[in-house]
């Protein structure tokens, strides 16, 4: 099988690009990104040091929203078009929401249009909860719940959601949708809760935590997301959606609490900070259709999945270190203070 991902350069991308090369021997990927801020060709190294992945592995730098360029690569022939590539925070879409309709919405209209004209089997295309807005107390959210979306990016990522759907029905493309719950595991961008809290941790810096800590999460480990996808692109029906998630709730103040406990630090270093504008509060979704479908579980407790990737970021510290001293501390300063 022949895949273009898209965006394959950041947290999951990467993730799930080692873990079909790693997975089927038979494989092919072509990765395109566009390389911003989030995206690091270092979270493949592991990909370009294996000559056996590395043989079956092509990375194109390269923007979705560059119609031309999409319609050239689609023209290589492939199999299935996976599509990450997003722009991801809710707080930068606070402050520019622009970026975010030019890369979700219109960028993920030019890979429909190149799946419509070079006839490739498969489009996943891969969007998020928030687009069901905020829960209260109770429920979960399913794939037939509406759209109602509270943020810049989760706007953008629900119009991309509904044109997926609108070339679905009226050209009869081989479109699915996932929406997953909140990822966390080797390779996240710092600027995201569990990431940005274990890192300044490790450093004694102050956890920045949103309004009273108590809104609420569904978390899943970002390799059973992976197993998830390529469940879906294997065996997942045209035109449906997929919710996927941890079936794991917990409130931002409980994982804050965790990742001190695990690293034995005070948690004098919890610093309360002004609430996100629209902050959603409560997230959960029912995986009830993948399971009964596709026979998907999550694999990982939060208990495993949480201390594997602690571990993973005391290992690393030349990764994220590397981000957090240069152009992502001006951007932690102008929002949280000077980092001492």
């Amino acid at each position: 099988m022949k895949i273009l991902v898209t965006g394959g350069a950041g947290f999951i991308g990467s993730n799930f690009i080692y873990y079909m090369l790693h997975s089927y021997p038979d494989i092919q990927i072509t990765n395109l990104d566009k390389l911003t801020y989030a995206g690091n060709l270092e979270n493949l190294a592991i990909v370009e040091k294996d000559s056996f992945l590395s043989s079956r592995y092509k990375f194109i730098k390269g923007d979705i929203a560059d119609a031309g360029l999409i319609d050239r690569i689609m023209a290589e022939g492939f199999d299935a078009i996976i599509n990450f590539a997003a722009e991801s925070h809710v707080d930068r879409s606070i402050e520019d929401a622009g970026i975010f309709l030019k890369t979700n919405v219109l960028g993920t209209q030019n890979l429909l249009e190149g799946l419509k004209k070079h006839k490739i089997e498969r489009f996943i295309q891969i969007s998020t909860d928030e687009v069901y807005g905020s829960l209260g107390s109770e429920g979960k959210f399913t794939e037939h719940s509406p759209l109602m979306p509270n943020s810049p990016y989760s706007a953008s990522k629900a119009s991309a959601d509904l044109i997926c759907r609108a070339y679905f029905r009226t050209f009869h493309l081989p479109i699915i949708i996932t929406r997953c719950s909140n990822n966390y595991g080797p390779y996240q961008f710092p600027e995201k809760l569990i990431p940005l809290f274990i890192t300044n941790a490790l450093e004694d810096l102050p956890l920045p935590l949103y309004g009273d800590g108590l809104n609420i999460r569904d978390w899943i480990h970002v390799e059973d997301h992976c197993r998830a996808i390529d469940l879906v692109l294997r065996k997942g029906r045209e035109g449906e959606i997929y919710n996927i998630g941890g079936n794991c709730e917990k409130t931002n103040l409980e994982i804050t609490r965790i990742i001190l406990e695990k690293l034995n630090k005070p948690e004098t270093l919890i610093t309360f900070v002004k609430d996100r504008p629209g902050h959603d509060r409560r997230y959960a979704i029912s995986m009830d259709k993948i399971e009964k479908e596709l026979g998907w579980k999550p694999t990982f407790s939060f208990e495993v999945g949480i201390e594997k990737t602690i571990n993973w970021y005391q290992e690393n510290s030349w990764w994220w270190q590397k981000i957090k001293s240069g152009e992502y501390r001006k951007y932690y300063e102008r929002r949280y203070g000077k980092i001492r």
